[in-house]
């Protein structure tokens, strides 16, 4: 493939320049998809902060300073390595760097789902891909087209209704700094319910830069409903796209909580296609030192007679920064619609910041909309209540910042989950 540079971007010359070797190795990707790719990243370089978008998030400055190719040695894994992140009650997958690893997943104990590397795909699931998160939309899924590992595509039969949850486990293993492009595309069918649960770890030596993509497809009366847990450490920078389309009578619901990773970013856009379906996206974030977690959302209600709720809620402390930026976008045939929106933080420290816009753009007239944030400190009443009774000032705080966390943990309805995030939690703080 040969690809005319034309950027003053030195990073995005440097991406183009090795995408010459790569893209001939993304057999999966359409190839539109990786003319789109080059032409953005040409047009547009990746992301920095004169960018509306990330205007906190200077994802070029990242790149510029820490990575230099996308192509770098790994750390070999065992079972060993694997079995403190298994859940027991769970069927457990892994990916590893980017590509689906068969020998470290489970074998499949249920019947009617299907799972394969993106590598072996059929023509008919081929085209599938890239069908909703488009190359020409965003850097960062741009960056993933051009540059992606052998990822997964999952299909839930239909009628299928999984009796035990799938969880997901991506591993980053570098020995020195890297850029990993994950991608995978999960396809519930007709009257099919699933949980999946997603956990991100960096187990290696070297710094990353994580860029990955989730398309999710949810038919007609599916229910699909996700639990994502970031735990990277202070080695890891990543970009986290999901790009859903919910249909007609179909529920979605993400709850992401977000403890640990140098710089994160969430990007999550959820399309109501279908009438009467409905999606919630629920999400707590706690950051220290000089961390960055930047999330944004966008649900775009396009049909009438749906609904949306969101809830975040942040815990910044040290020098840190917390973001939240949704938007609710009602179309104009989209009447009927009913959706609600809020943001909650505590700053822990004078340093620390929080930055919030939650946003309504409504062409329609029949709506309830609503959205609200509140930033503040801990409620000194209540923690005098707390000392008053003879509970030490630490513990007092703990029990406040843990009782405020607690509606969203309280969401994740597997309680071996619920008792590593809550530990995970106490860590963070």
């Amino acid at each position: 493939m040969s690809i005319k540079i034309d950027t003053k971007s030195a990073v995005t010359q440097t991406l183009l320049e090795q995408l010459q070797k790569h893209a001939s190795k993304v057999e999966f990707m359409p190839n539109n998809e990786i003319v789109d790719a080059i032409r953005l990243l040409e047009d547009k370089g990746i992301p920095n902060n004169k960018h509306e978008d990330y205007k906190y998030c200077n994802i070029e400055s990242v790149l510029r300073k820490e990575f230099k190719t996308v192509e770098q040695s790994f750390n070999e894994l065992t079972h060993d390595d694997i079995a403190p992140l298994k859940l027991d009650e769970a069927i457990n997958m892994v990916v590893v760097n980017g590509n689906y690893h068969l020998d470290l997943s489970e074998k499949m104990v249920v019947k009617r789902f299907n799972i394969l590397p993106l590598n072996d795909l059929f023509p008919a699931e081929k085209n599938r891909i890239a069908s909703l998160a488009k190359s020409k939309t965003d850097a960062l899924i741009a960056l993933n087209s051009a540059f992606t590992g052998n990822g997964f595509f999952l299909e839930i039969e239909k009628d299928a209704v999984l009796p035990m949850p799938i969880h997901i486990i991506y591993i980053n293993s570098g020995k020195q700094n890297n850029v990993v492009n994950t991608r995978n595309f999960i396809h519930v069918r007709e009257n099919a319910e699933v949980t999946i649960v997603e956990s991100f770890y960096n187990l290696g030596t070297g710094k990353v830069f994580s860029n990955f993509v989730s398309e999710k497809l949810i038919d007609e009366n599916a229910k699909l409903t996700c639990y994502t847990i970031q735990t990277e450490n202070e080695l890891t920078y990543s970009v986290n796209t999901n790009q859903v389309s919910v249909n007609k009578y179909a529920n979605y619901t993400n709850t992401t909580l977000t403890l640990s990773g140098e710089l994160v970013r969430n990007n999550h856009n959820v399309e109501l296609v279908g009438e009467n379906c409905e999606a919630s996206l629920n999400g707590l974030f706690i950051t220290n030192g000089n961390q960055l977690v930047d999330n944004h959302t966008l649900i775009d209600h396009q049909v009438p007679n749906c609904q949306s709720h969101e809830l975040y809620k942040g815990i910044a402390k040290d020098k840190s920064t917390g973001v939240f930026n949704g938007k609710i976008f009602v179309r104009k045939d989209a009447q009927k619609t009913n959706a609600y929106q809020s943001s909650k933080n505590i700053l822990l420290s004078d340093s620390a910041t929080i930055n919030t816009k939650p946003q309504l753009e409504i062409y329609a007239d029949d709506v309830k909309c609503s959205h609200g944030t509140s930033t503040g400190k801990i409620d000194e009443d209540a923690l005098y209540y707390l000392k008053a009774r003879g509970i030490g000032d630490d513990n007092a705080r703990k029990l406040l910042l843990q009782a405020f966390a607690q509606e969203l943990i309280n969401k994740l309805e597997i309680e071996s989950l619920q008792e590593r995030v809550l530990h995970l939690f106490e860590k963070a703080l």
